[in-house]
């Protein structure tokens, strides 16, 4: 026995395919006025799961290369403060060379006893550096100034700590430089403050032999220097290294998003055009389907 259809079912059905019509239409405009395929968790629960993850991985790895940035921030000033101290260094050392001479006027050596001291405040200077309001050659204590006693300086007690970048997963890196690295341990005989001290005295005094003393003490913290700006370069071509390989990983997790999470605009638009007109031919033929009325069936 055949089925009754009557016109409310035919009504029903009609509203039914127009509101499935309606809600595809929706999710399209939706894909093609935001760019992606995955608006809210129900356009795809598995797709969110990978898309969640993604976004925190990016998140982490972003914060590794900000890490790495002010990384690699630290160590470029720190190599340019210990450029400048090798500069008052090498200049001191012509100006005891040229007071080890023995043909030199009293002037002469007040003049170079004068310019030596000006290089030991110069140096003071340079161990008391800030970078971003952090003084860099006082360990983990960077709000407190290394040397606060200038004509003390070589007896300062500073802070041995280091100060550490994760730079990657499990991966900590100290880029700083600490004053007993630098300068030299109070009590070294190649202290860089007691160095320079002694040669203002024996300037002063006219002291060949100690002149010559001071001459070998520059030349140990020159090369103990050198060692330190060596260290400084390997640290930061292991930072480039790593920042490059994060640069990988980050456009690496944006293509897997973009895939999980982008729309197709291509196919989105054939969809759009192709579902309108699906709508429209319903909408026409609703029309035809609701125009009979109770003076249709009376005539």
């Amino acid at each position: 026995m055949a089925n009754r259809v009557t016109q409310g079912m035919m009504n029903i059905q009609l509203l039914r395919n127009l509101n499935n019509n309606m809600v595809r239409l929706e999710r399209l405009q939706d894909q093609m006025s935001t760019g992606r395929r995955i608006n809210k968790p129900s356009d795809d629960p598995v797709g969110i799961s990978f898309s969640m993850r993604y976004r925190s991985e990016l998140s982490v790895n972003s914060q590794y290369q900000r890490n790495v940035d002010s990384a690699t921030s630290w160590l470029s000033y720190t190599d340019k403060m210990m450029d400048q101290a090798g500069q008052v260094l090498q200049r001191a050392r012509e100006l005891a060379v040229q007071g080890a001479n023995g043909t030199n006027s009293e002037q002469s050596l007040k003049s170079m006893k004068s310019e030596m001291e000006q290089l030991y405040e110069q140096m003071v200077s340079i161990g008391n550096s800030k970078f971003n309001g952090k003084y860099v050659f006082n360990g983990e204590r960077t709000e407190q100034i290394p040397f606060p006693d200038s004509k003390d300086a070589m007896n300062a007690v500073t802070d041995p700590g280091e100060i550490k970048f994760e730079i990657g997963l499990g991966v900590r890196m100290a880029v700083n430089k600490t004053a007993d690295q630098v300068f030299g341990k109070p009590g070294e005989s190649d202290n860089v403050f007691q160095v320079l001290q002694d040669l203002v005295n024996s300037l002063e005094s006219q002291d060949q032999t100690a002149i010559g003393k001071g001459i070998e003490g520059i030349d140990l913290r020159m090369n103990k220097f050198l060692e330190q700006r060596a260290d400084i370069g390997a640290k930061t071509n292991r930072i480039e290294l790593a920042e490059d390989r994060l640069k990988d990983v980050d456009l690496n997790l944006q293509s897997l998003q973009s895939k999980t999470e982008d729309a197709d605009l291509a196919k989105v638009i054939t969809s759009l055009k192709m579902d309108e007109n699906v709508y429209q031919a319903s909408l026409s033929a609703g029309a035809k389907l609701i125009r009979p009325s109770l003076l249709d069936f009376l005539r």
